[in-house]
């Protein structure tokens, strides 16, 4: 009896990603040694460079998009690859956005101070698994997709970014503008440690409480002022205090100012919280709280002035991304790999492909771990079997005929 066609590609893609490894390594090591922090575009445009040569080998088009001055720091290139398959979006054919980052947390001098090395199948240097890793892995995969000539999709869009490590503060227009119109988005972070997907991410966002009080002569008339610091420390306690009440909401009240001189009553405070939640819900429960909190001061003739200052949309796990996860469930099955879905409080730039409407699963790179510090590393033995079932995951996804 012959194989069916499912099991007769996913046979192939493993072969074609086998026969790539030694190119991969190779390729790893080159990535993994330009220093390419995200404020490094200089780095990071070299790493463009490569992505943009990578994309138009295999018939991509490609746009470089440059960010201009007047922003807090200078951003290295955007870089998008399109590629239009054989079937219409109007009949049926799949937009699907893949999307990896080019910076990293380290500075400049670290890919020498701490090159690109092995031991065994563990391959170690800054970037390795966040996010050079699962950048190439996507690129490997639409490479095999390629050689095999799958093409029964509407459209594959590739996205790299420069500065997802402080929060895509400059590309984030180009992220939610390239997410529109997506069927599906998916990450390239890397695997977590055990091999699951990433199903949900918080969202974050960052708020500003300005608290005014009145000044006086701490010592000799105390009681005509109006004590900001003491407002502020009241605001800290409450404001700690909804930890526990919501299961998916966490709030740090992470910055407290306050103050001048010891012998004046303090008359302006400031403090910095931070929120992190699983739903939308969850972040609109966790804001009005806030509100509540600041329109009522504990001190008598303080007030407080309420500034959001970020806001990054939590990435849901919803029906539809448990749908993607199903496929790549699936995909993993050809090969013997059994995926958990896990969530996580961290952010990343698959939060604003999810907040832009993209059904979105992340952690669709190789198996990797302790990102951002020195011992980041990543399980190159991983890397045949899921590129293979990224590129899997992508054929299933193409068609309106395979949504389940």
């Amino acid at each position: 009896m012959n194989a069916p066609p499912r099991q007769l590609l996913s046979a192939e893609l493993l072969t074609l990603a086998r026969a790539r490894h030694h190119q991969y390594l190779t390729d790893l090591r080159d990535l993994v040694s330009i220093d390419s922090g995200s404020y490094s575009p200089d780095g990071v445009d070299k790493v463009a460079d490569w992505v943009q040569e990578r994309l138009l080998r295999i018939g991509f088009d490609v746009e470089r998009v440059r960010f201009p001055a007047g922003h807090r720091y200078r951003a290295g290139d955007a870089v998008i690859g399109r590629k239009r398959g054989r079937l219409d979006p109007a009949a049926g054919g799949r937009r699907i956005l893949l999307a990896g980052h080019m910076d990293t947390v380290f500075d400049d001098g670290t890919a020498a101070d701490r090159p690109f090395h092995m031991n065994g199948t563990m391959a170690y240097g800054p970037g390795v698994s966040d996010d050079k890793g699962g950048l190439l892995a996507g690129l490997t995969a639409l490479e095999i997709l390629h050689e095999a000539s799958v093409e029964d999709f509407g459209e594959l869009v590739f996205l790299a970014t420069p500065d997802e490590e402080i929060g895509s503060q400059v590309s984030r227009p180009v992220i939610e503008r390239t997410a529109r119109g997506m069927h599906y988005g998916l990450g390239l972070e890397c695997a977590r440690e055990n091999g699951d997907l990433v199903i949900a991410r918080k969202g974050v966002a960052d708020f500003r409480l300005t608290v005014t009080g009145r000044a006086a002569h701490a010592g000799i008339e105390p009681e005509r002022g109006a004590n900001a610091a003491l407002a502020a420390a009241h605001l800290t306690v409450e404001l700690q205090g909804l930890n526990g009440l919501w299961d998916d909401v966490t709030v740090n009240v992470g910055v407290v100012r306050a103050g001048t001189r010891p012998n004046i009553v303090c008359a302006e405070a400031e403090l910095h919280i931070e929120v992190r939640a699983a739903t939308g819900a969850g972040m609109r429960r966790a804001t009005e709280a806030i509100h509540r909190a600041a329109a009522h001061p504990a001190v008598p003739g303080t007030a407080v002035v309420v500034a959001q200052i970020d806001l990054c949309p939590p990435m849901e796990d919803t029906p539809s991304s448990r749908r993607v996860f199903e496929a790549a469930r699936k995909a993993a099955s050809d090969y013997g790999l059994r995926l958990g879905a896990a969530a996580t409080g961290g952010v990343g730039d698959a939060n604003l492909i999810a907040g832009a409407g993209v059904p979105t699963l992340d952690g669709l790179g190789p198996v990797g771990g302790a990102d951002h510090t020195p011992g980041e590393w990543l399980d190159t033995s991983s890397v045949p079997h899921r590129v293979a079932m990224l590129a899997c995951l992508i054929a299933s996804l193409g068609s309106a005929g395979n949504d389940s």
